[in-house]
């Protein structure tokens, strides 16, 4: 999946407005208008659209957090902004934003169509080295998306 059409179904999810969108970016030192968050939200084929890089898509997840959970602590590290950001990542920030835990991710998975076990879940938060360390698919990163939708607008 891109991060246009990850932050697109985010947005959906959250029920965010163009001014929270703004506002979100804004947190991390991007000034974007409500033109420019639309042109980040357009489809891939739509004219007008702007590529979401990694580099966006990361400051507005570690925004997202302090959004809903509030600042860190003082003293602690900024997070880095990696170059590549994955499906893992996406879905650790996102846990980290809502609070989710064990149960509410494999309940948010299994009502989008992706049931896991606890030790494949665990998996999806491990460090690439490690040995059980397992890639989100784009599939497992759709039925997570569609699970939280799912469960944050229950009457869509």
């Amino acid at each position: 999946m891109n991060n246009n059409d990850i932050l697109r179904r985010l947005r959906y999810a959250l029920n965010l407005s163009d001014a929270k969108m703004i506002k979100i970016f804004a947190r991390v030192g991007q000034v974007l208008n409500e033109d420019e968050v639309q042109s980040l939200l357009g489809k891939e084929d739509e004219e007008g659209t702007v590529i979401c890089l990694d580099d966006l898509m990361a400051a507005f997840l570690d925004s997202l957090i302090v959004e809903l959970r509030g600042p860190p602590r003082p003293g602690s590290p900024p997070p880095a902004i990696p170059d590549r950001i994955s499906n893992n990542d996406i879905i650790k920030k996102v846990r980290i934003a809502l609070k989710l835990q064990e149960a509410d991710m494999m309940a948010i998975l299994e009502a989008g169509g992706q049931p896991m076990s606890k030790g494949e879940l665990s998996a999806l938060f491990r460090k690439p080295g490690h040995k059980h360390y397992r890639a989100c698919g784009d599939q497992v990163m759709r039925a997570f998306l569609r699970g939280l939708t799912l469960r944050l607008r229950p009457s869509s």
